[in-house]
């Protein structure tokens, strides 16, 4: 598969080359959330769900100077007194949708990713940032709180390294969320874009059944009792002797060749 396909609306750029979907947030240099930027990143989910032959997304920051610097608190006297119908919920469920793609998902970290932009990358499943860019869950600086990001940020580092930036409001390094296991490489040369698209050029060229039911079971072992994950992963194994990529996998093994996954 090598065609190369583009989508662009006025806030989000959605481009298709070979396996890999890139999904670009192009909203001004601080990439600020918005009520029009939540709409146009839950259409492009939504579009990235569909695409069956994609084995990796990545989300980044386009050419702005943050990935995300969070939301646009100009927008919050006007959503106070309906805010749960305005954005909290809306936001909550574009989350979601960024989280639950079945394919793997990396967040391209080029510059600041604060607070809600924070979360965007916490949905992803994967974190590749460029040296010297901020991280930080920043809403206590201003009274607030990050929600879902609490959540997920505690599942990455832990109870008491969650509750010191979520309570503080302080920033993090690279290298201090790369200890604590926030982002996943850091890369001192070229764009943390360039370091994703290398990282999923690995990934698509594996299994793409495997990866999505590997995304499942890592999903499965934060959510649910142990014996219930255990018995997805039997249904998830019975899945890969079926499939046709494992049988394709074992031939070009013997064959000592490449092997060409067709995602069956």
């Amino acid at each position: 598969m090598s065609t190369a396909t583009e989508h662009v609306s006025r806030l989000v750029t959605t481009a298709v080359n070979g396996f890999i979907a890139t999904v670009g947030i192009s909203h001004g240099p601080l990439n600020l959330v918005t009520t029009d930027l939540l709409r146009e990143l839950n259409e492009a989910f939504s579009a990235v769900s569909t695409m069956v032959d994609i084995r990796c997304v990545i989300l980044h920051g386009s050419q702005s100077r943050a990935f995300c610097a969070g939301s646009d608190i100009k927008e919050f006297a006007r959503i106070r007194e309906q805010a749960s119908e305005k954005k909290i919920l809306f936001e909550d469920m574009v989350l979601r949708q960024l989280a639950r793609l079945p394919m793997p998902t990396i967040a391209a970290i080029d510059g600041a990713a604060l607070g809600g932009g924070l979360e965007l990358a916490l949905a992803c499943d994967l974190r590749v940032a460029r040296h010297g860019v901020a991280m930080g869950l920043t809403e206590s600086r201003l009274g607030g709180l990050a929600g879902s990001g609490s959540v997920r940020l505690t599942r990455l580092v832990g109870p008491a390294r969650a509750k010191l930036m979520l309570f503080t409001g302080e920033t993090i390094d690279c290298a201090q969320a790369l200890s604590w296991g926030l982002v996943d490489r850091v890369t001192d040369d070229g764009t943390a874009l360039d370091a994703a698209l290398e990282l999923a050029g690995i990934i698509a060229a594996r299994g793409p059944v495997s990866n999505r039911l590997a995304k499942e079971l890592v999903d499965a072992a934060q959510d649910f009792p142990l014996d219930a994950g255990l018995s997805m992963s039997t249904v998830a194994l019975q899945k890969i002797f079926d499939s046709r990529d494992l049988h394709e996998g074992v031939d070009a093994f013997f064959s000592k060749r490449p092997p060409s996954f067709t995602g069956h």
